[in-house]
């Protein structure tokens, strides 16, 4: 990160200030103002350099405090000799800066224009209206500038540009290009909203948590982890900014650097009403709102410095007062608030209080919050209310032994049902997924059922087990038992966990339709539930799953959006959940590209951690998202990390795991082993009644290009709700009679239905027909065929690899040469193919004469692959 940062995001601002110096405008220049660190010198000076590379004579002058004090001061190093007459000074400087010019002219940049003298601010006049030279200023906004220069834009001999920060957008670009690599979105917002877009404040923040590895680098995502420390230098940046402060002023940012935003009423008892008005004029505190005013620092980076020179003693009563100034109130914004100051604060804790407070935290999907008060509940005295949310939050911070110790503590205190129910739930939840034990957690199940009689209470740990049956691919039973535990009107947690039960088991079952409804239930319940986030964000990947069996694709992408909506900004690992749900719903559209931002994110961010199976569900999108895209290397890896991370308790996804390395089979060139590989997934669907995987394991291997499979496809169609299943028993039929116009009418019905990547396959498989016909149609499938593989951003499957082979290869000799360009010798190829060495070797041979070469490394360049295999 050493030297200059590039100018991301400033492509506009630089064509503007082009135009405006430009020989032949109206105006003389152009005046770039904005804050401190804004980027207006670094602007400068590309625009210069762009100037010279185009032949015109440059100069550029510095403007400082210290050279303010003499008389063409910032002017004084464009002398060549020393002049000892005052009056030729003038001249002669103006000479100098115009010596050599051409026919192109002179470019002269003042930085820091607000700091000239007298003298130099006529100087820069004369070149202005006399038009020897174009003109750049810099100007600091928020300083005073002499009248001399702010004239000249006043009057229209300079043009301005305002130079404003930089967007999250622009931000989050320029450190991916700094950095070399993808930024993790949140922090690239966290460092946006810390920095306000200030690419000075930026390039200090980023080489100091570089430094201090808080910024670093995780399964090629940059991660930020940790609360920031600022450097010296930027601490210094910004107290320069801030200047100088009278004790009021210091008074009004010590209580809004522990406290902010904060009422003005509320503020002016806490300070005076002279600091604050001085703190708002000299543009330190932004105050907004209607009859209700807040203020706030101006600049996030005002608190973070102010905050260092506060001693702790100080700080604790300050949180004191402010957490004290607050009205009773119901409002979960003030008991969050209070209870959050009271965590450090010279107060007395209030169980209840800090309780109440961890509830709404984890209702926000902040549960590192809802931890730090749940815990500071349990160490002021609180009972079994402040130990249960505790372990709810240990549980979804990826601490489950902790959290089970915790529970089995509770559930030795309890002595109802109702207290009994309310440990088992999580308790058995965090064993099946967090600790990865199904079967000690369903006997946590079994042993709480026996001993809780209460009706209610028996429905709650019914809508539990119908979750657990759904997870464990027993989708009949998971209805039957969705539907006891709803019949009872449970709570709204019991609501969503039943819906996860009810809306996976018809989705498998086929049912999509009347899962719909189930899950808009679970919806509505999960926005009441206290820990509504979690389980609001698992019912829709669920459901984003049997979506995208059943074809409503374009529904899911919607599913998957609006929980980024819900969960997108809030911190760790529910909005690690909701990018990777977008990552699901990209890949069910085709779109690899999109897939693999969003799933790699969220996994880098979840990476080693037991976060209830989410890096596995990340790991599946990867892992198929790479194989799509026919990077067969790339592909294993992933596939080598999912099978390390499996979780035991996701039964009901093992024909996607079964899929998985179907699609990095193909991707390998094995597509023989993937076809088998799919059908495998097919008769697992079936002996466990998820017809929904069947109807896609079978169109995968249709897709792939095995026949026989329309029969059973046309049997499934008739018993399934959505698009899929007909489209599917179709394709194979289509294939099946080798028709290529059925297929191309195939590949426009999986196109309209939202699948881009399987209408490609169709049409791929449609171009082949019409090539052995010898038809000019073949030409329209080819190019239909790359106009969907191209927005499916750069994929690559097996079908498509047909059409664009090098040569007229057979399907099995282009496995064959797929395999022996990667690096696999004959013996494994033909373990791989079930073929013998002698049949791979014929395949080679006939391959190699069709081909030109039979050099290994000439077949992958031909075929556009890794010349090796990666181990």
């Amino acid at each position: 990160m050493a030297g200059e940062w590039p100018l991301t995001g400033r492509a506009e601002e630089l064509r503007y200030l082009s135009e405006s110096i430009r020989r032949g405008n109206e105006a003389a220049g152009v005046v770039i103002a904005g804050a401190l660190g804004v980027g207006k010198t670094r602007l400068a000076r590309e625009v210069l350099a762009t100037a010279e590379r185009r032949g015109r004579t440059v100069r550029w002058v510095t403007a400082s405090v210290a050279a303010q004090q003499l008389p063409l001061g910032a002017f004084a190093s464009s002398l060549t000799a020393p002049v000892t007459d005052p009056a030729r000074l003038l001249y002669k400087v103006n000479e100098e800066l115009l010596a050599g010019a051409g026919r192109a002219g002179a470019l002269v940049a003042v930085d820091d224009a607000q700091l000239l003298d007298e003298l130099s601010v006529l100087l820069v006049q004369q070149l202005i209206t006399r038009r020897t030279a174009t003109v750049v200023l810099t100007l600091r906004t928020g300083a005073p500038a002499p009248e001399g220069i702010t004239g000249l834009w006043k009057d229209g001999r300079l043009r301005r540009l305002e130079l404003q920060p930089l967007s999250g957008a622009e931000t989050a670009a320029l450190l991916a290009t700094v950095l070399g690599g993808p930024v993790d979105s949140a922090a690239a917002r966290r460092m946006w909203s810390i920095t306000r877009g200030n690419p000075l404040y930026l390039r200090h923040l980023v080489a100091g948590e570089v430094e201090a590895h808080r910024l670093h680098r995780v399964a090629g995502v940059w991660i930020w982890t940790g609360e920031p420390e600022l450097s010296p230098g930027l601490t210094e940046l910004v107290a320069a900014r801030m200047g100088r402060l009278t004790e009021p002023v210091r008074d009004v940012l010590d209580v809004l650097a522990v406290g902010e935003p904060l009422d003005v009423g509320q503020l002016s008892r806490l300070t005076a009403a002279e600091g604050i008005e001085e703190a708002e004029a000299r543009g330190l505190i932004e105050v907004s709102g209607g009859r209700t005013l807040q203020a706030r620092l101006a600049h996030p980076l005002y608190g973070e410095v102010h905050r260092r020179g506060i001693g702790r003693i100080r700080a604790r009563r300050l949180r004191g007062l402010i957490a004290a100034s607050f009205p009773e109130s119901p409002e979960p914004e003030r008991i969050l608030r209070r209870a959050v100051l009271s965590l450090d604060a010279d107060l007395a804790p209030d169980p209840a209080l800090l309780t109440a407070a961890a509830r709404l935290a984890f209702r926000m999907a902040d549960l590192a919050l809802a931890e730090r008060l749940a815990r500071a509940a349990v160490a002021a005295g609180g009972g079994f209310d402040s130990r249960l949310a505790l372990s709810y939050a240990l549980t979804w911070l990826d601490r489950g032994d902790e959290a089970d110790q915790e529970l089995r503590h509770l559930e030795r205190r309890a002595r109802r049902d109702p207290e009994r129910v309310q440990v088992a739930v999580p308790r058995a939840g965090n064993l099946f997924w967090i600790l990865r034990r199904p079967v000690a957690a369903e006997r946590v199940l079994d042993r709480a059922r026996a001993g809780v009689q209460d009706r209610a209470g028996r429905a709650e740990l019914e809508a539990l087990q119908a979750a657990f049956h759904a997870w464990l691919a027993r989708p009949r039973r998971a209805v039957r038992a969705a539907e006891r535990a709803l019949a009872a009107a449970p709570s709204d947690q019991a609501v969503v966990l039943a819906s996860w039960g009810l809306v996976t088991g018809l989705m498998m079952l086929g049912r999509a339709d009347a899962a719909r409804t189930a899950a808009a239930r679970g919806y509505a319940a999960a926005a009441r539930a206290a820990n509504g986030a979690v389980l609001g964000l698992g019912l829709r990947d669920l459901h984003l799953v049997g979506l995208r069996l059943a074809g409503y694709v374009v529904e899911a992408d919607l599913v998957a959006r609006q929980g980024y909506e819900l969960y997108g900004e809030a911190i760790g690992t529910p909005r690690s959940m909701a990018g990777a749900i977008r990552g699901q719903a990209a890949l069910a559209q085709g779109r690899l590209r999109t897939c693999l931002g969003w799933a790699g994110e969220a996994h880098a961010a979840l990476a080693g951690r037991d976060t209830g199976g989410w890096d596995v569900r990340c790991l599946i999108a990867i892992t198929q998202a790479r194989a799509m895209s026919g990077d067969g290397p790339a592909a294993r890896a992933a596939l080598v990390q999912l099978e390390e991370r499996w979780h035991p308790s996701f039964g009901y996804l093992e024909p996607e795991r079964l899929l998985t390395r179907a699609w990095v089979a193909a991707a390998e060139g094995a597509v023989s082993e993937g076809i088998s590989t799919a059908l495998a997934a097919a008769a697992l669907a079936a002996d466990h009644d998820q017809l929904a995987y069947e109807i896609a394991a079978l169109d995968t291997a249709t897709r792939f290009g095995a026949p026989g499979q329309a029969g059973r496809l046309a049997v499934l169609a008739e018993q399934v709700d959505g698009p899929r299943a007909p489209i599917a028993a179709a394709h194979a039929a289509a294939l099946a009679g080798d028709d290529p116009d059925a297929l191309l009418d195939v590949s426009d019905r999986l196109e309209r239905m939202g699948d881009p990547l399987a209408a490609a396959d169709a049409a791929a498989q449609a171009a082949v027909g019409y090539r052995r016909r010898r038809s000019e149609a073949a030409r329209s499938a080819i190019a239909r065929t790359s106009r969907l593989g191209r927005l499916c951003e750069g994929a690559r499957t097996p079908a498509m690899a047909m059409i664009t082979a090098p040569a007229p290869l057979t399907g099995r000799e282009l496995e064959v040469v797929t395999l022996a360009a990667q690096g696999y010798s004959n013996r494994e190829i033909g373990d791989r193919l079930v073929l013998s060495v002698r049949t791979v070797e014929g395949h080679l041979y006939r391959a190699a004469a069709k081909l030109g070469t039979s050099d290994r490394a000439a077949f992958a360049a031909l075929l556009k692959l890794p010349p090796h295999r990666q181990p």
